[in-house]
């Protein structure tokens, strides 16, 4: 009786709660922060020649520096579909290449991710004009030097042509079967990491330079000013169980605590009595 009463108490005092502060109520849309930190596989590189100052005495020489560019959007809107034609739209008059599309979610709470590689020189209007598509959230640009792996990856494949070079040479010496073997198997190998190179310093040509563009849209419902005395008692109810089970058990532990601290006490007593006898 005095359980079911303490759980009827609880649950009026949310109820109440949810009349004086209407916030607790609202819809997750209206509470939702989109994200835009989803990956994809593809890396775009870029690069940029700039005058490196005169130091102790040396002339000033130029740097051709490689780096990554990343701009991550996030936005939420209430009129989805235009919006996303919106952003196809400025996709191809900025002649941009989409590397990554995905659109997840039912009407009413769609998601749509778009990830894109632009031209640097388009880079900062593109991401300017995407900012204006439905409510900014958030933005974020990073930019990374990738100068030292490019290098790292040309001194690898400058490595590995010269190791190719050298077994290339053995070849037309005699030798055991095995050896003939071993060679070859080993100049497969030297050639299937020179590919693997060439692949990743293609990445850093001039013909494939672009920047990224990560953007996030998020759709949303407005929620009305008149919330339905149906959802204020659902959400009380479920905020009354989880609440009143956790208190339930709060006071099942700290009673079964204190019979266990009394009579441990008895038998405290009960010993101290029984060695005075």
């Amino acid at each position: 009786m005095y359980i079911g009463a303490g759980f009827v108490a609880l649950f009026v005092f949310r109820l109440g709660y949810g009349y004086i502060n209407p916030s607790s109520e609202r819809s997750r849309f209206e509470q939702f922060q989109a994200g835009s930190d989803f990956e994809f596989s593809k890396k775009n590189y870029a690069s940029e020649k700039f005058l490196a100052p005169a130091q102790n005495g040396h002339q000033p020489y130029s740097v051709d520096q490689k780096y990554e560019k990343v701009a991550s959007l996030s936005s939420r809107t209430d009129a989805f579909d235009q919006d996303q034609a919106q952003v196809r739209a400025l996709t191809e008059q900025h002649h941009a290449l989409i590397e990554y599309e995905q659109i997840a979610g039912l009407k009413g709470g769609r998601r749509f991710e778009l990830g894109i590689g632009i031209v640097p020189a388009e880079f900062d209007n593109a991401v300017q004009e995407f900012g204006r598509i439905g409510k900014l959230s958030s933005i974020r640009v990073d930019k990374t030097d990738k100068t030292r792996e490019y290098r790292d990856l040309r001194a690898k494949q400058a490595s590995l042509e010269k190791t190719r070079e050298s077994l290339m040479s053995l070849k037309g010496r005699g030798g055991r079967i095995d050896e003939l073997i071993n060679l070859e198997e080993r100049l497969l190998d030297i050639e299937g990491q020179i590919q693997s190179v060439g692949v990743s310093l293609g990445e850093f040509s001039q013909e494939n330079e672009f920047c990224t563009i990560k953007l996030a849209l998020q759709e949303f419902v407005p929620s009305s000013n008149h919330i339905s005395l149906l959802h204020r008692i659902r959400v009380a109810l479920h905020w009354t169980v989880i609440y009143y089970l956790a208190l339930l058990v709060i006071l099942l532990v700290a009673t079964l605590l204190a019979l266990a601290a009394t009579s441990l006490l008895e038998k405290l007593r009960w010993i101290t009595v029984t060695g005075e006898t």
